[in-house]
């Protein structure tokens, strides 16, 4: 453990675990604790914090599910704090959208918003590899067109995921993965038995060309308005027709 991290006796009246968990998690945010270092051992940290052991366990169990640390069964040493992880934040996000009844206007336009910004990003950051990278997942999409929409729809989304990566944007790549797997656990099966679905991929993969060529040729402004076109041509007949104001909006600066 880092010397720099001393931590404080915790009383109520919130509840104890939760002062462990924010002092823990602050000591990591400044730096006083780095990916694998160790936690005191379960018995120093009790004499810390001035808590019970029922309440350091707690607090280690919130701070393990959260993904900051690891402790292994066993092991004499305290917890091990782990690198960042996106994992935590796709587990939050999914839980917003399971729970909080966010609409498939909202998940489709905010999905727009950050394919567009992806996109943007990406034609001004990307290397030679993520641009070979792109091409092979387009080739992939266009022989996958006959096979059917499940296999057309992996490769839809490896498309996706070199372009956020290309974005240089952690957070882009978080959270288009959750929205994009919450829009599709939302209609993939009405996709995939659509009687115009065969178009409606051949389309698509129209518009990921003209993406990658925006990319290739660095025009962010294009590459984003044509991924917002292309999500937008894809979903909004899954959009009831009084609530496609935003999806409009987001590609109204088109036809000016």
């Amino acid at each position: 453990m880092s010397d720099g991290a001393q931590f404080r006796q915790v009383s109520p009246p919130v509840r104890l675990y939760q002062r462990i968990v924010e002092q823990i998690e602050q000591a990591i945010a400044r730096g006083d604790l780095k990916p694998g270092q160790r936690l005191p051992s379960e018995r120093e940290l009790v004499a810390q914090f001035g808590a019970s052991r029922p309440t350091v366990r707690e607090a280690l169990r919130v701070l393990e599910s959260n993904g900051l640390v690891r402790s292994r069964q066993g092991d004499p040493n305290g917890p091990e704090i782990l690198p960042f992880s996106s994992a935590g934040l796709t587990k939050e996000m999914t839980r917003l959208v399971q729970f909080d009844n966010v609409s498939m206007a909202e998940l489709i336009s905010f999905r727009m918003i950050l394919e567009g910004s992806a996109s943007l990003l990406a034609a001004r950051l990307r290397s030679e590899e993520e641009l070979s990278a792109m091409e092979r997942t387009l080739a992939v999409m266009s022989d996958a067109i006959e096979a059917g929409y499940e296999e057309f729809s992996k490769a839809d989304v490896a498309f996706h995921e070199v372009v956020a990566q290309a974005s240089r944007n952690s957070l882009i790549e978080v959270c288009n993965l959750v929205v994009r797997g919450a829009v599709l656990s939302l209609i993939s099966d009405k996709l995939a038995h659509a009687p115009h679905s065969t178009a409606l991929m051949r389309e698509s993969l129209h518009h990921h060309k003209e993406v990658l060529e925006a990319i290739r040729a660095q025009d962010g402004l294009a590459a984003a308005r044509i991924s917002r076109r292309d999500l937008y041509d894809y979903y909004v007949g899954y959009v009831p027709e009084n609530e496609q104001g935003p999806l409009l909006a987001l590609v109204d600066d088109e036809e000016t």
